[in-house]
């Protein structure tokens, strides 16, 4: 199983090494506020097999880009370390005052792509918790300490998340996926970030976008894992918090159409240009290092 190695500089990029990766305590800074928490949905409830109390999972909202970020951490672990993905910089305060109260060491911050229309808080995360490790993928061209490809594991006490390649809204997509293993949470969690969405999927007209390669990523990656594996993806507009592959290959009004349907509905979207693109995206491509921008 690949792990992380601790022997990347901030301003580094390094590839994966099939070595453990030490636990890194979460240092706050003491400025960091005691703010009230909000906008906390937990789906816990919804697990069912034992090995699931091992996984503390929060799903958090930022509501002026309509952005989740997650947290996951392994609770039975002594050290309950943890990992954040796609952290906006708008509630990096909200993120880690959390993970303080709740008594966890966050070890990553993960993105699943370059975002358009907000600035990523691992930068600030970085900042605030020395020793945080900042992930994307290596295809996203971003600049990030650790980088992800297909089929990498990223490890966080006994639990780990699986990487699989879904590009389509961005060349550098992926899709983050907890362990099929038998000691994994059950029923499984696919984090699509805006690869796919609930009865919808994420814009394909500008950073290399394709609606063909995204009508392959889903139907590839996504839609063959186990029909109950629940869909968080890193966007939602219409209210929803969570839905299942059985239910996006049922319900999807895009990716139920047979292919050319769906580039031909892709093409003729005619959406307005992202406000925040000429700043998100300059900023997010020096993922984890903004503090140098």
């Amino acid at each position: 199983m690949l792990r992380f190695h601790n022997l990347v500089k901030l301003s580094s990029v390094v590839p994966f090494k099939p070595s453990t990766f030490p636990l890194t305590s979460l240092s706050l800074s003491t400025s960091i506020p005691k703010t009230t928490i909000f906008a906390i949905r937990s789906q816990m409830s919804s697990f069912s097999s034992s090995s699931s109390s091992k996984l503390l999972f929060r799903q958090l909202f930022e509501k002026e880009s309509s952005t989740y970020t997650y947290l996951l951490a392994d609770a039975s672990h002594p050290d309950k370390p943890a990992l954040l993905i796609d952290p906006v910089d708008r509630t990096v305060d909200r993120d880690l005052s959390l993970i303080q109260e709740l008594g966890l060491k966050l070890v990553y911050a993960l993105n699943t792509h370059v975002h358009a229309d907000h600035v990523t808080g691992t930068g600030l995360i970085k900042k605030k918790a020395p020793g945080v490790k900042s992930v994307i993928s290596k295809a996203s061209g971003a600049t990030a300490d650790l980088f992800v490809e297909p089929g990498d594991k990223v490890q966080f006490g006994d639990l780990f998340l699986e990487v699989r390649a879904t590009p389509g809204h961005t060349l550098g997509c992926v899709t983050y996926v907890t362990g099929d293993a038998s000691d994994q949470p059950q029923p499984r969690m696919a984090f699509t970030g805006d690869t796919l969405l609930i009865r919808g999927c994420g814009r394909t007209d500008f950073q290399g976008g394709s609606s063909e390669q995204l009508y392959k990523s889903v139907h590839s990656q996504i839609f063959t894992l186990p029909k109950d594996t629940f869909i968080y993806p890193a966007h939602d507009y219409k209210g929803f918090s969570v839905s299942t592959v059985g239910e996006e290959i049922q319900y999807n009004p895009r990716l139920t159409k047979d292919e050319e349907t769906f580039k031909n509905i892709m093409a003729n979207l005619n959406l307005s240009y992202p406000k925040m693109i000429d700043v998100a995206v300059p900023a997010n491509l020096v993922c984890g290092v903004q503090s140098k921008v």
